[in-house]
């Protein structure tokens, strides 16, 4: 069997197979696939513009994800940025994000990962991320502390949003509507540095390495939310949905950092 046959084949993951071990094999499959597809070349296609784009390795990654799911959790819901969709039996969903930050993946970067999350009705279960170039994985959820390449990482200390470097997106074309582009500015004066690196996952990981201090998006849809969010929230940090001005923003990170988010947002 080639290489790309025992990524995509679901039958060699064992029946028997735990959530998060499953979580983690479908995200490191997931992202091999993906590398590997982008090293034989890929072009893209445009979503919504120039930067929002899918390639068919984001089609491929899902497809395998899906696959190997509907095999091992048949009741269980699934839905996937690339349009993948079933319904769940047992009030359990797996949110699919086979490559977050595509157009960072397009363009020959390292900064993208494939990413998943289960959750059910009383929130995340639990999220995976594996960001292949470096080949750094993450896994942590409810009752499940996160892992960095299988190492606990350590509880985040308390730090404010004046020292500690913010993660953050808004798209330039966002920049014309005030409601967005005022609660952003005023987010970004706070902090002691910012980056706007392309992919919410690989960031939010970033957070619950300690690597930056908090992440504040507008407009997040679940798959680049979940899967992050259980991370931080599993090593100690504090996560926030609201809505400020008929948008709902995603906040997570040190405490003290989200409150003083929070505080921006809504002045």
């Amino acid at each position: 069997m080639d290489t790309r046959a025992a990524l995509t084949d679901p039958t060699t993951i064992p029946d028997d197979i735990a959530d998060a071990a499953l979580a983690a094999e479908l995200t490191r499959r997931a992202g091999a696939l993906a590398a590997g597809m982008r090293e034989e070349g890929l072009t893209a296609e445009h979503k919504t513009s120039i930067s929002d784009v899918v390639t068919a390795a984001d089609h491929a990654a899902e497809e395998l994800v899906v696959a190997a799911l509907r095999r091992l959790r048949p009741d269980d819901g699934i839905v996937g940025e690339e349009g993948a969709e079933a319904p769940s039996g047992t009030g359990r969903t797996w949110v699919i994000d086979p490559v977050d930050g595509t157009y960072n993946f397009l363009s020959g970067m390292a900064y993208w990962c494939s990413a998943l999350a289960l959750r059910d009705d009383d929130g995340v279960v639990l999220g995976a991320v594996h960001q292949p170039v470096t080949g750094e994985a993450w896994l942590g959820g409810r009752g499940l502390p996160t892992t960095l390449r299988g190492a606990p990482l350590e509880p985040l200390t308390d730090l404010s949003l004046a020292k500690v470097c913010l993660a953050t997106y808004l798209h330039p074309t966002r920049l014309a509507d005030p409601d967005l582009r005022d609660p952003w500015l005023r987010m970004l004066e706070g902090a002691a540095t910012v980056r706007l690196l392309g992919s919410g996952s690989c960031d939010l990981a970033a957070v619950a390495a300690g690597r930056v201090g908090v992440w504040a998006q507008a407009l997040v849809p679940e798959w680049d939310w979940l899967p992050g969010a259980a991370l931080v929230e599993a090593v100690g940090g504090r996560t926030v949905q609201l809505d400020v001005r008929g948008t709902t923003w995603s906040v997570a990170g040190r405490p003290g950092a989200v409150e003083d988010v929070l505080a921006a947002l809504t002045r």
